[in-house]
């Protein structure tokens, strides 16, 4: 093939040049310029036209493989390549000086400080080899240019097994005064793994402006073939062989050897369908198992579902995991292991596992296998199906009629009519009593409002003889699908017991245990009992009961309430508190030699982002989906890695330090001004420890404890605004157990030592939520105060907020009593999950009202929004192939009402006042002669700001 030299200036530059330039191209360094498998039919010469002779939106009859190509949907398919770009519409006139005269939109390429920075798109799905393509675009340049600079479209193309290439398809000579046509062809004579079409070439500095790109195939009809043999591939399986009808052909063993059966176990074993299975056998390790190669099977962006049928045979196990996993070894040899699912099976019957998997980057190796079951257990697999997954149509909105919010759906709560409605649950004795507190208790009272007093009767269970007896009510016809039912009651326990009791409201849903909220009693007081639920599938029969103390213990209960909650009403309430604690009255006032001539300029000020911290968890191979990259980006200011930073990540095995991940990810968020918290230094959960941990001697862990910390902290110094110290100290002891009472706190004394810059954090769980009693906010308190009476340097509390069915009220009283301790508090891991995008969406937007209304938040994370890439199923914002989900638009709402926006004009004392939340600004002033621009920032602040605006 012969070299190309493409130029980026108004000068033809050598392609010896070019090589010499594209050495500070940052993912260019080492790759050739000469194509290797293309040809090109273009000469290099285009033709100059007039801005009347505007690029056809579909030349011929063909259709445009370019999405989005005429910007009517904003950036949507479109990505800025080390620089920034926005859309201007016809009517903004933008650029000054300019005369697009275009009906529709453009787009701005800016801030760009290499020839090479422009705008691209992936357009790998929508090419084929051997085929034909014409490009037709119309572009512009602007900004500080003397006379026309070049405008390139390039096609990059990676390859498996060889360099990146970059193939020229075209330039023409563009100024400031008009819009130019672009125009080239290019064929593909072999595949690439992926293919990116891109408009460069101005010099540095100078804006690109692109109006429109048509991208079609010169021959129509080849080109609905191929397409039309592509779809019908995307309905195939991509397994070759999936049912073993031609042996073991394509199957081979991971670390063990995989034989063909027609039967097993004197023929109690059979196919569940076809004639053969497969086993996986003599596996001497968990990941042993049956894999196939699927490389160049799979494209990268594009969910797959997986269903397989597998059990499990010898050994003595009768039970087993069998997991479906894909390992992808990378462009540049680094290896991943995505869990796409698993089934528990059995070696009794098949079983199916399902599940869904997406790959962000460019694999040069993609194989999936069966793992999982003990050494010695052999995995059958009959079938294995891999197919590009259907698009899911979004569930639709919940219409509930009369909700009925604030209407109890207990019988006979107060019991002023006997026992009527309650049964005894069990062999147990229920009786009346008297004593008990006339006031709702205060989370009812909040979500409630004034309420008449309670009777001050309680039900007395006794003759307790397991835990899980005392009163019960059948609920199942009074139940709503859809509703979050907030639960309340004031409970008590009787003398005998020894050590804290435990008591639980719990319902029984088609004998499902569904926790509606628990208390831990230590004492012969009332306590206060809160929490939440909801329903999503119908059910046929759902009772409520009261549970919990040790046998022989006697229970009171008073009060039960359960009622559907109307989050709207605490909305206002809300609002009204975001407005007090995040936002400042700001006073601009205009000085300098034009301030004089400023009474009546109408001024605009336009807020472009909140100050406070809108954060999500990120992991490393999402960074190479350019679509996440976007979407990450723009939406947030904050983040936090997934398992990166861990020490399971970054030391799996003694010695071998892994923090290129971590590198890699804190890079990204440096180059888009994205602060990081630090997760995390330590784990206390013992199931989360690797094992090398779990075999040292007190001494050696002691020393690698040690290492750890210094070793962590003192490459990342001053990298990470926040460490979660030591993780789920409620819910663990590992390093406690081994190393003492004193280590938590000589962990945080230690990790402030090495970087004083890093504020330290408590992290854990079920915090706020009034379901587990182990991390109540009285736990907390007391575990956060032992800490620093031993002298730990505390600085921040994190409260994770996994959370199911929130009620504002509940979150608001963890986040009150946590609130005492004067230090800063932030949702460090929030998600919530609803197989209903709509209900997903209230739930979320509760969590978030709640913390940005509450004056001891100050920050809040998410724990991802990507499908695919979270811990939770149905929690996420963005669908798996990047399209935002109603869940996701209602975080993206709630971002653009936290804005804020004004307008008006400069009075006599040469000031313009307004209240805003605190962030970032940009003034607009406009008088007679020219436009003024300027930017501001607001800081939190009790007093008005006054900000000198020099004109």
């Amino acid at each position: 093939m012969r070299r190309i030299s493409t130029c980026c200036f108004t000068t033809r530059v050598s392609t010896e040049t070019r090589s010499k330039q594209k050495q500070k191209h940052p993912q260019r360094s080492g790759e050739d310029m000469e194509t290797q498998q293309m040809s090109n039919t273009n000469d290099d010469s285009a033709a100059r036209i007039e801005d009347h002779n505007t690029v056809n939106s579909s030349p011929g009859s063909a259709t445009n493989i370019i999405i989005n190509g005429d910007f009517s949907m904003g950036l949507h398919s479109w990505h800025p390549n080390s620089c920034h770009s926005f859309i201007v519409s016809a009517e903004s006139n933008y650029p000054e000086g300019t005369s697009t005269n275009s009906a529709g939109n453009h787009a701005v390429v800016t801030n760009r400080r290499e020839c090479w920075q422009g705008l691209e798109q992936d357009i790998t799905s929508q090419v084929s080899h051997g085929l034909t393509y014409l490009v037709s675009a119309s572009v512009g340049v602007s900004g500080p240019l003397q006379g026309s600079a070049d405008v390139l479209a390039t096609l990059k193309l990676e390859y498996q097994d060889s360099a990146t290439s970059y193939f020229f398809i075209g330039k023409t000579s563009a100024s400031k005064e008009r819009w130019e046509k672009l125009e080239g062809t290019f064929t593909l004579s072999a595949m690439p793994n992926r293919v990116v079409f891109y408009l460069e070439g101005p010099a540095s500095g100078v804006d690109l402006l692109i109006r429109s790109v048509v991208i079609t195939c010169s021959s129509p009809e080849g080109c609905e073939n191929k397409r039309a043999g592509c779809d019908t591939a995307g309905d195939e399986n991509i397994i070759l062989n999936p049912k073993f009808e031609d042996g073991l052909s394509n199957w081979s063993g991971r670390g063990c050897k995989i034989v063909l059966h027609d039967s097993m176990a004197d023929g109690k074993i059979v196919p569940l369908s076809g004639k053969v299975f497969a086993s996986a056998t003599e596996r001497t390790q968990n990941w042993n198992g049956i894999q196939q190669e699927i490389t160049g099977r799979v494209q990268r962006k594009l969910a797959y579902e997986v269903t397989a049928v597998v059990r499990i045979f010898g050994n003595n196990v009768t039970a087993a995991t069998v997991q479906a996993t894909l390992w992808v070894q990378t462009l540049n040899q680094r290896d991943q292991y995505i869990g796409i699912s698993n089934v528990q099976a059995t070696d009794k019957d098949w079983a199916q596992l399902q599940g869904k998997f997406l790959l962000n980057g460019s694999p040069a190796k993609v194989v999936i296998y069966m793992e999982g079951p003990p050494p010695g257990t052999d995995i059958l697999v009959n079938s294995l199906v891999v197919k590009h997954a259907e698009k899911v149509p979004p569930s639709p909105q919940p219409i509930i009629e009369n909700p009925a919010y604030g209407i109890n759906i207990i019988t006979n709560s107060e019991i002023r009519d006997g026992t009527t409605g309650w049964f005894p649950l069990g062999n147990c004795t229920l009786s009346i009593g008297t004593g008990s507190p006339h006031i709702l208790p205060p989370m009812a009272r909040d979500s409630l409002g004034p309420h008449e007093p309670l009777s001050g009767r309680y039900i007395l269970v006794t003759k307790r003889t397991q835990n899980w007896m005392g009163p019960a009510q059948m609920i199942s016809d009074k139940l709503k699908l859809f509703l979050t039912y907030q639960v309340s009651a004031w409970v008590r326990i009787g003398s005998g017991a020894t050590g804290p009791q435990n008591v639980n409201v719990a319902l029984s849903v088609d004998n499902q245990w569904v926790n509606g909220g628990q208390v831990e009693i230590n004492d012969d007081r009332w306590h206060e009992i809160g929490g939440s639920f909801r329903i999503e599938k119908q059910p046929s029969k759902v009772m409520v009961y009261i549970q919990g103390p040790t046998p022989g213990v006697d229970l009171m209960v008073a009060g039960l309430q359960i009622f559907p909650v109307d989050r709207e009403a605490r909305f206002k309430h809300l609002k009204r508190q975001i407005d007090k604690i995040r936002k400042r009255d700001i006073i601009l006032k205009f000085s300098g030699a034009g301030s004089g001539s400023m009474l009546g300029c109408f001024v605009k000020v336009r807020q472009t982002q909140n100050g406070f911290p809108f954060g999500s968890c990120i992991n490393r191979s999402q960074i190479d989906n350019e679509d996440f990259v976007n979407f990450f980006a723009k939406h947030f200011n904050w983040a936090v890695f997934g398992n990166e930073l861990k020490w399971y990540w970054t030391e799996a095995q003694q010695g071998n330090l892994n923090y290129k991940d971590a590198d890699d990810m804190l890079e990204l968020c440096k180059s888009h001004n994205i602060e990081t918290r630090g997760h995390c230094i330590f784990w206390e959960v013992e199931d989360t420890v690797q094992s090398w941990i779990r075999s040292l001697n007190k001494n050696d862990l002691m020393t690698a404890v040690q290492n750890r910390i210094t070793g962590l902290l003192s490459r990342y110094k001053g990298k990470f605004r926040h460490y979660d110290v030591n993780n789920e100290m409620l819910h663990g002891s590992f390093y406690q157990d081994r190393l003492g009472k004193d280590i938590r706190a000589n962990m945080f004394k230690t990790a402030n030592q090495v970087d004083p810059s890093a504020t330290l954090f408590v992290n854990d769980y079920h915090v706020e939520d009034g379901c587990d009693t182990r991390s109540c906010p009285e736990k907390y308190i007391e575990h956060i105060l032992g800490l620093q009476e031993q002298g730990a340097p505390v600085g921040g509390i994190g409260i994770q907020g996994h959370i199911d069915s929130p009620v504002g009220p509940i979150v608001c009283s963890a986040l009150d009593k946590l609130g005492i301790l004067g230090l800063p508090i932030w949702f460090t891991e929030l998600d919530v999950s609803s197989i209903n995008e709509y209900v997903r969406g209230d739930d979320l937007e509760v969590m978030l009202r709640e913390a940005f209304a509450h004056p001891a938040v100050e920050g809040i994370m998410l724990w991802g929004f990507w499908e695919l890439f979270m811990s939770r199923n149905s929690a996420h914002l963005v669908n798996a192939e990047g399209d935002i989900n109603e869940a996701g638009t209602r975080y993206l709402a709630l971002k653009q009402e936290w804005l804020s926006h004004a307008h008006g004009q400069i009075d006599e004392q040469a000031e313009f006042r307004f209240r805003g939340f605190h962030g970032s600004y940009i003034l607009e002033i406009a008088n007679f002669s020219k436009k003024v621009v300027k930017t501001f920032v607001v800081d939190k602040g009790d007093s008005p700001l006054v900000v000198t605006i020099d004109v």
